[in-house]
């Protein structure tokens, strides 16, 4: 199969398990705080973070080189988790994902600052767009505006930071310094505050959560898998391939119908996403905040595992040979 074809078609299921890990977060937050489900779904991500620690070959101190960029980094990581899995489970699936997918275009305005990337008129009209489709899915005046939409809102925001931290330190710090300070600081913070909301969970529920871990590192593999097969601009498009999963998944397993605010507002943030997404792949902007950025809100352990894994393949990965070329033509 064509390398240009096969690579979308990972993503595509990639995001696709990525979109019935999310289902399993909602169907578990029913009953349970969002708390105990990242706690333990981080937790069971660890047996498959060490399996990625015993082969990472470079040599090192888990001391980072920048402290204070990873402390934000992983406070970041840490509010993404508690905010996207409650926002998961508050919101209906599709309006959760149309709040969240708002993140590539903070992405765009963070970069500014901590980067010192210039952004031009093109690109701030898309960031204004997508902000005016937040607002149509929020509905100001129409609608009560609940905690779970500030939590998504607050996923999305903290997801952006992830990433831009990540772009500035990223070549400094080791994999494994990334991927491990967030999940221990996750496992502590939480085990704190866990006395506080713990319900008892059947074999079966915890098992649930089990299969959350399982299914963010089988997603993360074969997003890694389709970044070596087809150039990221391709790639990155694909995310939103979740609003389709979360109409299906919102109607069939929950019976949600999602109103035509929520479906005008993810449109337009949609767009103005690929319209970033395509303008710096035709080569017309500077910098690739978006392309460069990972579009996955890290809701739990299989992002960060993801980030260990792109990092370690970045070498055969057309898309960053690409953008390298692109930047030392400039």
């Amino acid at each position: 199969m064509n390398a240009r074809l096969l690579g979308p078609l990972l993503a595509l299921a990639a995001f696709g398990l990525y979109a019935t890990h999310d289902v399993l977060v909602k169907l578990l937050g029913g009953t349970y705080s969002p708390v105990q489900i990242l706690f333990f779904s981080v937790v069971f991500s660890f047996p498959l973070a060490t399996i990625l620690l015993m082969r990472d070959p470079a040599a090192g101190t888990l001391r980072p080189v920048h402290p204070w960029w990873t402390a934000l980094r992983t406070a970041g990581v840490v509010a993404t988790g508690l905010c996207g899995f409650y926002a998961f489970s508050a919101l209906p699936l599709a309006e959760a994902y149309a709040l969240i997918f708002a993140a590539p275009l903070i992405v765009t305005v963070l970069a500014i600052p901590v980067l010192g990337e210039s952004v031009g008129g093109w690109r701030w009209g898309a960031v204004i767009a997508g902000l005016c489709g937040v607002l149509v899915v929020l509905r100001p005046g129409g609608s009560a505006f609940e905690l779970g939409h500030l939590a998504a809102l607050g996923a999305a925001a903290a997801s952006a930071t992830v990433s831009v931290v990540s772009r500035r330190i990223g070549r400094a710090e080791r994999s494994v310094v990334l991927m491990i300070y967030p999940m221990m600081v996750n496992v502590v913070l939480l085990a704190g505050l866990l006395p506080r909301v713990y319900v008892p969970m059947p074999i079966a529920d915890l098992g649930l959560t089990a299969a959350i871990a399982g299914l963010g590192f089988l997603a993360a593999l074969l997003t890694i898998a389709a970044f070596r097969q087809a150039d990221a601009a391709l790639i990155a498009p694909m995310h939103y391939s979740q609003i389709i999963w979360a109409a299906i998944y919102g109607r069939v397993v929950f019976g949600e119908r999602g109103d035509a605010a929520t479906w005008i507002g993810a449109a337009i943030i949609i767009a103005s996403g690929l319209f970033t997404v395509l303008r710096e792949a035709g080569g017309r902007s500077l910098h690739t905040p978006v392309i460069g950025a990972r579009l996955r809100p890290e809701s739990g352990p299989g992002p960060r595992i993801a980030e260990a894994l792109r990092r370690r393949a970045a070498k055969g990965v057309p898309g960053h040979e690409a953008l390298a070329k692109r930047r030392g033509s400039r």
